[in-house]
């Protein structure tokens, strides 16, 4: 650690209770995407609180109201700009012993929230800036779980959001326009005995929403089950069907499909009418996204046609592959280093099957994703526990801290270099938009006339 880093060390230490009070505040407020405004409001207070303005996400004219900010913050030289991200919500899963109304951060989203108030801290220490060019854009985003599609999919019927995931809703409004490079911490368990601080793979897969809806026709179960068409049946026979296509899914796209049936509004003495299902389909390009999901749709159609039944397939834009730049990477790992020695992890060809709207970010610039170890149990589980908040907080702050000042010190050359070598998915976000929006899909897929002939269409006709 050179004498600049052990003054990176000092600023981040200085404001070490800001940043573990509003772990614990963060972690006791709970919210699911685009509800975050418990969040919202505390963070706004802060920032305010260290003398920023802030840009709020929901009151960019043009678009609906939704949490989440961004605050600049200029070096006074001209350079680059860096976006360092921190994630606002939360998930629904009511049985963790510290759930509130239902949710818990046991994702470790609040963590990150209270490592960016620290960074915003630090940065306002004295001599914070020096040596450094460009602007840091500091984003508090919501919306990262990809869940209660259905919910998500009123909001953009209501004009309030047009995409699920919080950073394509922040990238389709503009905040990461003039961007150049981001980076992003994100918490990570540990096992007893694990000897790590920072661990990163290269990168995970993408994912697109899936809702289907199964329709019907309702009857007496006992008396006259010959009237109706069972809408429970055909999803069951539907999900079965792309069980029976997962041997056709080759390894190297890494394709998952993990539907869940939201069950039927009707009592036990009725054919059920309707059955909804929500799932993704995911994989480690585009590309075979969309190929696979053709297939998946084939096959709920078809059991569909098998009962009688009609089925309405809904898909939207999800999360793209997130890639990481490997000379970014080798940048961070580092900085890492730098400040953990060798309780760093950085592996050059790990593939993660879940799924990040970083990889949104990674389409259109360099970005890492690195981890912040300290949290124990299961994530997304009812024993997930943020036992070590310094490691995963005061932590994440110091490294990116380091991260930041390797990129813009010197006249940026380091980010320069990452961003004049890296070859983006898309040339621009314009054009990654254009692509993405070839996922959405609204179609009855079986259509009946009156004398029981079928059109069927499950196809994007884009």
């Amino acid at each position: 650690m050179n004498e600049r880093q052990e003054q990176l060390v000092r600023n981040a230490d200085k404001n070490r209770q800001l940043v573990l009070d509003a772990e614990r505040w963060l972690w006791a407020h709970p919210q699911v995407g685009f509800t975050e405004w418990e969040a919202h409001n505390y963070l706004v207070e802060k920032y305010e609180a260290l003398g920023y303005e802030l840009v709020l996400a929901g009151k960019i004219p043009g678009f609906g109201n939704i949490p989440g900010f961004y605050t600049d913050i200029d070096t006074g030289k001209p350079g680059p700009t860096l976006a360092i991200f921190g994630e606002l919500d939360a998930l629904d899963i009511a049985n963790h012993p510290e759930s509130v109304n239902g949710m818990t951060h046991c994702c470790g989203h609040h963590a990150q929230s209270a490592a960016l108030l620290g960074l915003a801290a630090a940065f306002k220490e004295p001599g914070a800036l020096d040596g450094l060019c460009g602007k840091i854009r500091l984003i508090a985003v919501p919306a990262e779980e990809m869940i209660q599609l259905a919910y998500r999919e009123e909001l953009r019927k209501q004009g309030v959001i047009s995409y699920m995931g919080g950073k394509v809703e922040f990238m389709h409004r503009g905040i990461l326009d003039g961007v150049d490079l981001a980076i992003m911490v994100h918490t990570a368990g540990i096992a007893e005995g694990d000897p790590y601080d920072f661990i990163c793979g290269y990168g995970n897969n993408g994912c697109m929403a899936k809702t289907i809806r199964y329709k019907g026709k309702s009857a007496h179960a006992g008396g006259s089950p010959h009237l109706g068409i069972n809408a429970q049946y055909a999803a069951m026979l539907g999900l079965q069907a792309v069980n029976d296509l997962r041997e056709t899914f080759q390894e190297k796209d890494t394709i998952r499909f993990h539907p869940i049936m939201m069950g039927v509004n009707s009592a036990v003495n009725i054919i059920p009418d309707e059955m909804k299902i929500e799932s993704y389909v995911r994989g480690r390009t585009i590309e075979a996204m969309k190929k696979e999901n053709t297939k998946v749709n084939r096959a709920l159609t078809g059991a569909a046609l098998a009962i009688g039944a009609g089925v309405e397939l809904t898909d939207r834009p999800g999360y793209s592959p997130e890639v990481h730049d490997k000379a970014f990477m080798e940048l961070v790992e580092k900085c890492c280093r730098d400040l953990a020695g060798d309780r760093v992890k950085f592996d050059y060809n790990e593939w993660s099957t879940g799924s990040s709207d970083f990889g949104d970010i990674t389409c259109v610039m360099p970005g890492v994703q690195f981890n912040a170890c300290g949290a124990t149990g299961t994530f997304h589980g009812i024993d997930f526990n943020p036992a070590d908040p310094d490691r995963m907080c005061v932590n994440a702050v110091k490294a990116q801290l380091f991260v930041t000042d390797a990129l813009l010190a010197d006249d940026a050359a380091a980010a320069k270099e990452i961003i004049a070598n890296y070859k983006p998915q898309y040339a621009s976000i314009k054009e990654y938009f254009e692509d993405i929006n070839d996922f959405i899909l609204d179609k009855d897929a079986v259509v009946y006339d009156e004398k029981g002939n079928v059109t069927i269409d499950f196809q994007n006709t884009k």
